[in-house]
């Protein structure tokens, strides 16, 4: 099951004892920070959980893989996560 902004919101709420409204404005200032700070090309660091990355991609070509048909894709930028060794060993990795 896939975790939803909702259930962010209810687990917030249930450890810290916050009015609900309050719980989604806290989350969604959150989401915001991390937009903004993914947005300006910079890294973003959550110790003991991982570290989100954006990346550049160059140009390149590709395949359309239901037609088979050749194509340019365009540069592009990435965001990539790398987990650190603390979830690594929590999730069992």
């Amino acid at each position: 099951m896939a975790l939803t902004k909702a259930r962010i919101v209810d687990s917030v709420q249930e450890q810290l004892g916050f009015p609900r409204n309050e719980c989604v404005n806290l989350v969604e200032d959150l989401l915001e920070i991390i937009k903004r700070t993914l947005g300006a090309d910079e890294d973003l660091l959550v110790s003991g959980f991982g570290k989100f990355c954006v990346k550049k991609k160059n140009k390149r070509k590709g395949r359309n893989p239901a037609s088979g048909e050749d194509l340019m894709l365009a540069k592009r930028k990435v965001v990539s996560f790398k987990c650190s060794s603390v979830l690594r060993k929590r999730i069992g990795g």
